[in-house]
């Protein structure tokens, strides 16, 4: 016996705006999460404002913190001063265009920073850079 069919025939077909929808979520992810590691290389200080800073290229930086009571990071790893050159030269042997940045809080000792400032001269790292945040007000 033949029975006639009264559905019609569907075709199956890909809904594609959900698809654009996560894939604009995965790249606003990955972006937002690219952005926040640039700025994690130093531990948190209240750096000191200026008003003469300009930007700086920040690929293929190492960053050096000098907290308020005196120790000294590299990359967020505490060490002292003769381990903090014996880091910088070894960093230098691998990069000879290394790109340092020195951050500190703005109660930090004076003195330190210069000192940490000297040693990486004398290794022949040239590109040294403070870091300030924008002065506000005025």
């Amino acid at each position: 016996m033949n029975i006639p069919r009264t559905l019609p025939k569907k075709h199956a077909r890909i809904e594609i705006v959900p698809l654009i929808d996560i894939m604009f979520f995965l790249l606003a992810t990955f972006v937002m999460v690219s952005l926040s590691m640039v700025k994690n290389r130093g531990i948190t200080v209240v750096v000191p404002q200026a008003a003469s800073g300009t930007p700086e290229d920040r690929r293929e930086h190492v960053s050096i913190s000098l907290s308020e009571a005196g120790q000294l990071y590299l990359d967020k790893q505490e060490l002292s001063q003769e381990q903090l050159v014996e880091a910088l030269r070894k960093l230098k042997a691998q990069n000879t265009e290394l790109k340092v940045f020195i951050n500190g809080d703005q109660n930090a000792r004076l003195g330190l920073a210069i000192a940490v400032l000297d040693e990486t001269r004398k290794l022949g790292i040239s590109k040294v850079a403070f870091e300030t945040r924008p002065q506000t007000g005025r």
